[in-house]
């Protein structure tokens, strides 16, 4: 009787060793990203932040320069 039991169970663990998912078949080429709109809609606020910040800065940088002239 236990003997059955063990033999039952390598069997079982044999069976569902066996069954395997197909591989995917290779592509030879990547697939097209999927969130790049996205990540444009996400990025062009920043973009627009950042080039503010560099024209303010610019703009303080030229300031600082002429109070500096102004007061030799």
């Amino acid at each position: 009787m236990m003997k059955r039991h063990w033999i039952l169970a390598i069997s079982l663990t044999l069976l569902l060793g066996a069954c395997q998912r197909p591989q995917p078949a290779p592509t030879e080429q990547k697939p097209e990203p999927q969130a790049t709109a996205l990540r444009d809609h996400i990025q062009e606020p920043l973009n627009k932040a950042h080039a503010v910040q560099a024209a303010s800065d610019q703009a303080a940088d030229d300031q600082r320069k002429a109070i500096d002239a102004a007061t030799q």
